[in-house]
């Protein structure tokens, strides 16, 4: 079922659980999620980046996506703009039937990304579309993404947090939904020199000063060494590549007020180590279906580990029971014809 990631976070804030992110790009990885999501009987948020419209063109992702809506009616889905930067790209997820959209001003000046983030706010809150926004700085590349260089972030990681004062004023001058914070998650596989340790004090003092407000963690993979050791046993070339620890991300769900977690980099990782497998341990092997089919197999595992880390397992009918008791349906501006009604 399609919806919007409100009910979601409404349950989740309160409830000791957050709900899982997932980058898509390809059939396959879309159709491992949901399935993992399917069997596991969890919400999730399917989304895609600036660059995932790029790779694969929008129309090619929307009918994907439908036929997830349509194959497993029973979970309930978010399509969501990830890492959207300007109010143009917003308003052309909205035309694509997007329920939820992000808009990422945090590498600007605080006033230009308040005013960014209010103008995409106040035109998605128009056409009944949530909005996340971003405020601090993370560490790490991904995509389009560029942040800090690792070890300088670890090595001034306190200056570059999500300020809790700032964080409210920016939440009651934007009117956003949802606030991505810097807690001290990084982007990318190369997330962090040694271990990562989340600055779970400056969440509770984020939600001090926003009470109510989901929080959103970026830069949330963990990066599973067996998926590391994988990639270089078959000519891979990832030393020391580092995550978020899956227990901080646990903590943080379960007794911190983060109700979104964003996850893509362990995607990857899991789809690239079960193709160079294939192709490591059968050369001659020319088949997509061959090489693509256990890299899908290696996602619906992995999908399935976050949800459990995530304690989404198991949420699938209360939302949808939340989403409905409300008295929700897709509004009106929304087209069928463009996505998955």
């Amino acid at each position: 079922m399609l919806m919007s990631s409100k009910p979601m976070f409404d349950l989740a804030y309160d409830g000791g659980f957050g709900i899982g992110a997932f980058n898509v790009n390809n059939m396959e990885i879309t159709q491992g999620i949901i399935e993992a999501c399917a069997a596991e009987k969890s919400p999730c948020i399917l989304q895609i980046s600036k660059g995932a419209r790029s790779y694969a063109n929008m129309r090619f992702l929307r009918k994907i996506i439908e036929a997830c809506v349509e194959e497993y009616p029973e979970v309930p889905i978010c399509i969501h703009l990830d890492h959207g930067d300007t109010v143009d790209l917003v308003q052309q997820c909205i035309d694509d039937g997007f329920t939820s959209v992000m808009i990422d001003g945090s590498h600007h000046e605080y006033e230009e990304n308040v005013a960014l983030s209010k103008a995409a706010t106040d035109l998605a809150h128009a056409n009944g579309v949530v909005v996340e926004a971003e405020l601090g700085m993370l560490g790490g590349i991904e995509e389009d993404v560029v942040g800090l260089d690792a070890a300088e972030y670890e090595k001034n990681v306190e200056q570059f947090l999500t300020d809790p004062e700032q964080a409210k004023d920016f939440a009651e001058r934007t009117g956003i939904d949802s606030l991505a914070v810097a807690i001290g998650t990084s982007h990318g596989a190369f997330k962090f020199t040694s271990e990562a340790k989340l600055a779970f004090n400056r969440v509770e003092e984020i939600m001090k000063t926003c009470p109510g407000l989901p929080l959103v963690m970026h830069g949330s993979s963990s990066v599973p060494q067996e998926f590391i050791d994988l990639i270089n046993k078959y000519g891979g070339n990832m030393p020391n590549a580092k995550g978020v620890p899956e227990d901080q991300i646990a903590m943080a769900v379960r007794k911190y007020g983060v109700c979104k977690v964003n996850i893509d980099t362990d995607l990857r990782l899991a789809l690239t180590a079960k193709i160079r497998e294939v192709f490591a341990t059968n050369p001659a092997e020319f088949d997509p279906r061959k090489y693509l089919a256990p890299g899908r197999e290696a996602i619906v595992s992995m999908v399935k580990r976050k949800l459990d880390m995530l304690n989404s397992a198991g949420k699938a009918d209360e939302v949808i029971a939340k989403w409905e008791a409300d008295g929700k349906t897709m509004p009106a501006y929304y087209n069928k014809s463009a996505c998955c009604g």
